[in-house]
């Protein structure tokens, strides 16, 4: 690895998700050598590459994942928080984004919240929300609640709304993940029939992991930044998803 290529390795992992545009400008040179390093760092295992964009591989460590993109994320999760009612009760999924929905809503809301993620509910610890922490198998790595126990815990609580983490999304796959566990996880939440909200940033558009999470139907709602492309917009919009395009704040 030269060093240019270790200039943009550690900027799109200090900004979660960097253009070829910005790179090539950033580095100056051009936008072919860009890729030409780009294929090099994901084919070492260093990043990845997602629809004009390098991006952080991904990690199972939500605290690891929540620094990733951090005050993107965190505007996600303030929209989304803004959907959620006094008095509901909110299914909140594993994932970084989640996370910060979760802090978020416990400090401006009153509500309940349900979730599988003991990350979640050690970041809610000294907040006066009141917490459900479903059981099952400890994911370590994840911090998160697996496996037949939980999807019969799942099976015997209600909530007015759910929000979902996802790792893909291609129009002829619908949403995936890239956790056989989890994924089951999330398609016991969708059998439910509660109002299943996407919550995550745009780079996991274009991207196709093993394990389906829907069917696409299932979904009513995906709140993401201002990078998801117009084709896949409209993919989302023809399947009966509505869209919710969050803008992103200029990079300083």
């Amino acid at each position: 690895m030269n060093s240019r290529q270790q200039i943009i390795l550690q900027m799109v992992i200090d900004q979660g998700r960097m253009s070829v545009t910005d790179l090539a400008k950033t580095t100056g040179v051009s936008e072919v050598t860009i890729r030409q390093d780009l294929n090099l760092l994901e084919k070492r295992s260093y990043l990845r590459r997602a629809h004009g964009y390098a991006v952080p591989l991904e990690s199972d460590d939500v605290e690891t994942r929540m620094m990733n993109n951090y005050t993107l994320k965190r505007t996600l999760a303030e929209f989304a928080a803004t959907l959620v009612n006094d008095g509901e009760t909110v299914f909140i999924e594993n994932g970084s984004s989640n996370a910060l929905l979760a802090r978020t809503l416990a400090e401006h809301k009153r509500v309940t919240l349900i979730t599988v993620s003991s990350y979640i509910a050690h970041l809610l610890k000294d907040t006066n929300c009141e917490v459900i922490l479903l059981g099952g198998i400890y994911q370590k790595k994840s911090e998160s609640m697996v496996g037949p126990l939980t999807r019969q815990f799942i099976q015997q609580v209600h909530f007015n709304k759910a929000f979902i983490g996802i790792d893909g999304f291609l129009p002829e796959t619908g949403f995936t993940g890239r956790d056989m566990m989890r994924a089951d996880v999330v398609n016991a939440v969708l059998e439910k029939g509660s109002e299943a909200i996407v919550l995550t940033d745009s780079s996991k558009f274009g991207a196709i992991h093993p394990y389906t999470l829907g069917p696409i139907e299932c979904f009513s709602r995906v709140i993401t930044d201002d990078g998801l492309n117009a084709t896949t917009h409209q993919q989302l919009l023809d399947n009966g998803v509505q869209v919710d395009i969050v803008k992103q704040f200029p990079l300083s």
